[in-house]
């Protein structure tokens, strides 16, 4: 990227001072996430999250991008293309030193780099719940679109048939996104009736049927699980567990000894554990409902740093993320409350650290528009939201290393829905 590279940078440097998000040192891949659905909003053009990761420098990639994604680019900052955008840089003068420098000099080992890449790949699941920024609008056509699908199984891995008929809109070929990652897009005939696709993880996606940049059509593609399932984060295909692996004496989990022998691996950091439960939960609302869980993070601080463990709400519409760490990596700390996104960076989310050394009681409700989090008996997050996340849809705990899970309960103001002692 050297050839282009200060421009590259000028360009990063604009788009972080309009998003206002704050340095992109402290992204997420959420915030990546978010950020590739605005491209699709805006431009009609899908840069993928790794593409777009690439540009920041955060996956080590030492090609130029080509002229589609540059001008794609171009196109987000508001110029025709990027020849026009190089010009108007050309005409301010701006010196080298003033742009954020792409890192040259980062050495990412090769575990960091898989673990980077797997952790994205899990996120398709699980962001098919999580954030629901401005979405493309629906084209307004009086043509009858057919989009359906169909899972075909029970369980992991899936398989789920696109049944479309587009023939009304006299084009040679559509976009099929299967989830919110538009990284998982796939060209397909206009002219054909079928589309088949694996999914690896479970989870409640909205399949997008897409031409020329507007969707024409969605469908729900809902992927159960049969009880808790368990799996190791490795790419291109999850790890999946086996009962005799997760169900240990009083707990759900997954010891650091079998962790490392799974993996191969003797440090756990970005190395992520999960535990999915997602099914219908008797039309518990995530309007009024109380999970509540116990829990820890069981890796040494050797073996994960940070410890980190997060706690997902999936709804139908959207999500809650509730994370926990060790005391001092609360800076690193994101919550999204179904609304809002809330950073570590700039709140004081130092309530959500723990002692790992004793099981955490977790308990997170939403009534009245409110978001309460408790730990251990202790309020230590309260605010108001904006939207729910509708029907929920699943729950997943995951671990940054080894982990285990006591107990967890969902219910709402009338029924318990889940109520499982491990």
């Amino acid at each position: 990227m050297q050839k282009e590279g200060f421009y590259i940078a000028r360009w990063r440097q604009v788009t972080e001072e309009a998003l206002d998000w704050g340095s992109s040192a402290g992204w997420s891949d959420l915030d990546f996430e978010k950020l590739s659905e605005r491209f699709l909003h805006k431009t009609g053009t899908m840069l993928s999250v790794t593409t777009l990761k690439r540009i920041w420098g955060k996956v080590k990639y030492d090609s130029t991008p080509n002229a589609a994604t540059l001008n794609a680019l171009a196109k987000f900052a508001g110029y025709d293309d990027w020849r026009a955008f190089k010009q108007n840089i050309d005409t301010e003068n701006v010196p080298l030193a003033t742009a954020i420098k792409l890192p040259t000099k980062r050495r990412n080992y090769l575990p960091a780099i898989i673990s980077m890449a797997v952790t994205l790949l899990v996120l398709v699941a699980i962001l098919a719940w999580i954030i629901k920024p401005k979405q493309p609008e629906m084209a307004a056509t009086n043509v009858p679109v057919k989009f359906e699908a169909r899972v075909v199984a029970e369980g992991l891995p899936n398989s789920v048939v696109f049944n479309y008929d587009a023939s009304g809109l006299h084009t040679d070929s559509l976009t099929l996104q299967q989830t919110w990652d538009p990284s998982r897009t796939e060209r397909i005939a206009a002219s054909g009736r079928q589309h088949t696709s694996i999914y690896y993880h479970p989870g409640y996606f909205t399949a997008k049927l897409i031409d020329k940049g507007q969707v024409k059509k969605e469908t729900p593609v809902y992927v159960q699980t049969k009880g808790w399932v368990g799996l190791l984060d490795k790419f291109p295909v999850p790890t999946y567990l086996s009962a005799a692996d997760i169900h240990l004496p009083g707990a759900l989990g997954l010891p650091a000894k079998n962790l490392a022998r799974k993996t191969g691996l003797p440090v756990f950091n970005g190395q992520w554990l999960r535990f999915y439960n997602v099914r219908e939960f008797d039309g518990i609302n995530g309007s009024d409902f109380t999970l509540e869980t116990t829990l820890r993070n069981t890796s040494t601080p050797e073996e994960s740093s940070c410890r980190n463990v997060i706690v997902y709400i999936l709804g139908k519409q959207n999500a809650i993320i509730i994370p926990l760490a060790n005391k001092g990596c609360s800076s690193a700390l994101t919550i999204f409350t179904s609304s809002d996104w809330i950073h570590g960076k700039d709140r004081d989310l130092s309530a959500f650290g723990c002692d790992f050394s004793q099981f955490q009681n977790l308990r997170c409700s939403v009534k009245n528009m409110q978001l309460t989090v408790q730990l251990n008996g202790v309020q230590i997050f309260k605010t108001p939201i904006t939207q729910t996340i509708k029907d929920i849809a699943g729950i997943c705990v995951a671990f940054e290393g080894a982990g285990e899970i006591q107990d967890i309960k969902l219910s709402n103001s009338n029924k318990v829905a889940l109520d499982d002692s491990f």
